[in-house]
């Protein structure tokens, strides 16, 4: 039997994998919202897309990678095969793309809401045991069953609510909330899978094949760095609701077509407005005896 340390260089690998979890949440509750506000199917499409990388490819698989930096069984070096672990990176972008497309079609229901959880939570336990079967050692993995269903029962809780929360959370003060709790669940799902392994050496053991974690390593956290610049440089570079009622202000005007002022009028710090009729449309011009009287 060998012995499994997961965490061998601390907490390090713990506190960064859930930093990685709570920034890709957050990020992927932000583009979510901008689901709801697109105007079209292309942008709806755009923004789900983003998300979904964002929740799947940051918050779930960059954790998951993160925390497995800290996993080292005593007797035996831990390669990975390179295809199954892009494997699992599709699996769960591609989980949480589909509940978002289940969720984000049409109104929110509950059914909507289950099958689009189930969908996702099932793909999260898929990755993380997809993740797992990547690794190369020279032993076998064994696992509790008991604890795998409980994780798998964690990750479909946790992608119904992380769901919910993407369609339904919209104030900063809430995203950020909501991405401390989907961070919490996200870690918890995961190191409830790690437990329920066991490794057993082989008796002769020889080199494992595959490829070094340190040559992982470097192309993993540059598309982590890429990533999540690009997904904030996105939110950063998409016009606000306001750019677009200006747009449209302007570009009526432009047309000759009749169309509403800004909503909300310049400021009036000296009340100039209550003192004049000229307002309103249509009103005689005000005499000096009327304004005398009125002063």
């Amino acid at each position: 039997m060998g012995e499994i340390n997961h965490f061998e260089y601390g907490w390090i690998t713990p506190a960064l994998s859930y930093a990685l979890s709570v920034l890709g949440s957050a990020l992927g509750l932000v583009c979510a919202g901008r689901i709801r506000t697109a105007t079209g199917a292309g942008q709806r499409a755009w923004w789900g897309l983003l998300a979904a990388w964002a929740l799947g490819g940051t918050a779930i698989w960059a954790m998951h990678f993160m925390a497995m930096l800290g996993f080292a069984v005593g007797g035996t070096r831990i390669r990975y095969d390179v295809p199954l672990t892009a494997a699992s990176t599709a699996i769960a972008v591609a989980a949480v793309g589909i509940g978002l497309a289940i969720v984000g079609t049409g109104r929110l229901t509950g059914l909507r809401l289950l099958a689009g959880g189930f969908f996702t939570g099932a793909g999260v336990a898929a990755m993380h045991y997809t993740g797992m079967a990547a690794m190369r050692l020279d032993g076998s993995l064994a696992y509790d069953p008991l604890r795998v269903a409980l994780s798998v029962v964690i990750a479909l809780v946790a992608a119904t609510v992380a769901l919910w929360l993407a369609m339904t959370v919209r104030r900063a003060l809430a995203i950020i909330a909501s991405a401390l709790v989907m961070g919490i669940a996200v870690n918890g799902m995961h190191f409830t899978g790690m437990s329920a392994l066991s490794v057993h050496l082989h008796e002769g053991r020889g080199a494992a094949t595959g490829t070094e974690v340190s040559g992982l390593l470097v192309p993993i956290v540059l598309a982590v760095v890429f990533g999540v610049v690009g997904l904030v440089y996105a939110l950063l570079a998409a016009p606000s609701d306001d750019d677009r009622a200006g747009a449209a202000y302007v570009a009526a005007r432009l047309d000759g077509a009749p169309s509403a002022a800004p909503a909300e009028p310049a400021p009036d710090p000296v009340g100039l407005r209550s003192r004049s009729t000229l307002a309103q449309p249509g009103a005689p011009f005000p005499s000096r005896r009327s304004t005398d009287r009125r002063s």
